[in-house]
């Protein structure tokens, strides 16, 4: 029987990637890591890039990512994976110094923690729960709705001024999460066809 690449066909794809789409955040490491660690972790996760210590140096030299704990031969947290995770979605959409900027608007100084407007934590959840009810409801923009962006924003009690750029952040990872799943739907549709 031939397969109908119909709506109907590519929202019941989407729900079954909805299933295996993202890392939780309770599935991160919680203990700290070794760099070699870190780049397993990223190309087991993102099979078509490839990781290597200098990538992820030269995002830390160029400060686009926080420097691992000075001293620690296992200076690499769960933060840093969230970091390293969205950039990875964001790379093959923004260039390095459009994603510093990015990340600029909820963290403003990458290595001071004190002057982040929301936590990592919080920002990768958000991630993940965008990514899944993106590809869950294939592709009815969860989060650029505007009513659904504004009830989070609206959940940090932010100041005005700091309230506009948790906006264009969520706003910015909302688009980064819509079009990793429109590339893997894509790419699934692709080679379902393919092999038929």
């Amino acid at each position: 029987m031939e397969k109908k690449f119909d709506s109907d066909y590519i929202n019941k794809l989407a729900k079954e990637m909805s299933n295996y789409s993202s890392v939780s955040y309770d599935d991160l490491p919680k203990y700290n890591l070794f760099l070699s660690q870190v780049i397993d972790l990223l190309n087991d996760k993102f099979v078509d890039e490839k990781f290597t210590n200098n990538i992820v140096q030269n995002y830390i030299k160029s400060e686009v990512i926080t420097k691992p704990e000075d001293g620690k031969k296992r200076g690499y947290t769960k933060m840093h994976l969230i970091q390293l995770i969205l950039l990875s979605y964001m790379r093959p959409v923004l260039t390095t110094e459009e994603i510093k900027k990015v990340f600029s608007l909820a963290f403003n100084e990458i290595n001071d923690r004190n002057d982040d407007i929301i936590s990592w934590e919080e920002t990768y959840k958000i991630f993940v729960q965008i990514q899944k009810e993106s590809l869950g409801d294939y592709l009815i923009t969860s989060m650029t709705n505007e009513e659904k962006l504004e009830q989070l924003v609206k959940k940090f009690e932010l100041k005005d001024e700091q309230e506009e750029r948790i906006r264009v952040f969520l706003l910015v990872l909302s688009l980064i999460a819509e079009a990793s799943v429109i590339k893997k739907l894509a790419q699934k549709i692709v080679n379902e066809y393919i092999t038929d």
